[in-house]
C-alpha cells in the first residue's frame, strides 16, 4: 500500500513511518512546505501534525497545525483516505469516554482538535476518519509531558517533585500499539471515530509507585492541586474490529527505564 505520513518528524509521525516502511508499504514523508505534494497521489494519507505539552506558548502554530494545514489537504490534495490524528482530551468533562459521547467545548488545544474533526466530516471527501489518540508514552525522553519528566527526574536526580494530585488519573497507550492499529483503522475502519488508548485509567500514584519502585527515588508532593480525572476511554470498537489488546504502562515501565539509563550512560552521564 501507499501512505504518506504528515508530521513525520514528530514521535508518532517518525515511529509510523518506520512501522510502516518495515511492513513493506510505500511510505512518503514530505517536510514541512513542500508543495509538491499538492500534486501527487498520495495514497492513504495519515496526519500526525499537531501541538501536546507547548500548545499553551504558540496558539497560532496550534490551529495552524490542527485546523488550517488540514483544510488545505481537505480541500486540495489527492488521497485514498485520510486518517486524522485527535486526542482523547476532548473526553474532558464529558459523562463518558465512548465515540459517540457529547462533548464539552474546552481550552485552545480541545477547540482545534474537534474543529479538526468537524472539518474532516464536512469535507465532503470519502474515507475520512479520526483517531482519537490517549496519552501516547514511549522512549520520547526529551518531551516536556508527565511520564518522561518523571522518569527523568527520577533516574537523573533521584527525586520527583509532584505538583499534581496524586489521585488524578488518565489512560495511556503506548506508541507500539499506536502505530500497528493506525494503518488498519486508514485502511479497513467501518465508523468514522475510533478511540486509540488502553481503555483504563491509571493514577498518579500508581505511576509514582512504580517508579520509585525501580529507582528508589525520592517523592515530594507540592501544592494543593485538585485531581484531574478524565472518564474511561472506550476501546469496544478497536476490540471488535481488529481484537486490539494494548500493553498496559505499569507493565512498561522498566524497560522505559532501562532504556533512558542507557540514553545517559551514551550521553556520558551515570
Amino acid at each position: 500500500m501507499k501512505f504518506t505520513v504528515l508530521g513525520a518528524s514528530g514521535f508518532i509521525g517518525s515511529h509510523l513511518a518506520g512501522y510502516l516502511r518495515q511492513a513493506g508499504h510505500e511510505c512518503l514523508t514530505p517536510a514541512r512546505g513542500d508543495s509538491s505534494v499538492a500534486d501527487m497521489d498520495l495514497g492513504h494519507v495519515i496526519y500526525c501534525i499537531g501541538l501536546t505539552a507547548d500548545f499553551r506558548r504558540r496558539p497560532f502554530d496550534t490551529v495552524q497545525a490542527h485546523v488550517c494545514f488540514l483544510a488545505e489537504v481537505l480541500e486540495k490534495y489527492r488521497f485514498e483516505s485520510l486518517l486524522y490524528l485527535s486526542s482523547t482530551r476532548v473526553y474532558a468533562g464529558a459523562a463518558s469516554g465512548d465515540e459517540e459521547a457529547q462533548l464539552i467545548a474546552g481550552d485552545l488545544y480541545n477547540l482545534s482538535k474537534l474543529t479538526g474533526e468537524a472539518m474532516c466530516f464536512a469535507s465532503g471527501r470519502g474515507n475520512v476518519r479520526v483517531a482519537r489518540l490517549s496519552n501516547v508514552f514511549g522512549a520520547d525522553f526529551s518531551s516536556d509531558n508527565f511520564l518522561p519528566s518523571l522518569i527523568r527526574a527520577a533516574v537523573a536526580d533521584g527525586r520527583i517533585t509532584l505538583g499534581t494530585d496524586l489521585d488524578s488519573a488518565k489512560d495511556y497507550v503506548s506508541i507500539d500499539d499506536v502505530v500497528s492499529i493506525l494503518p488498519k483503522i486508514a485502511l479497513a475502519g467501518n465508523r468514522r471515530v475510533y478511540n486509540v488508548a488502553n481503555g483504563r485509567n491509571t493514577s498518579n500514584s500508581e505511576v509514582v509507585e512504580k517508579i520509585r519502585e525501580l529507582t528508589g527515588c525520592v517523592l515530594e508532593v507540592t501544592g494543593d492541586a485538585r485531581p484531574v480525572l478524565f472518564p474511561p476511554i472506550q476501546v469496544a470498537r478497536l476490540r471488535q474490529e481488529f481484537g486490539f489488546s494494548p500493553a498496559m504502562l505499569l507493565d512498561c515501565l522498566d524497560e522505559l527505564i532501562v532504556e533512558y539509563r542507557r540514553v545517559l550512560k551514551g550521553k556520558g552521564k551515570k
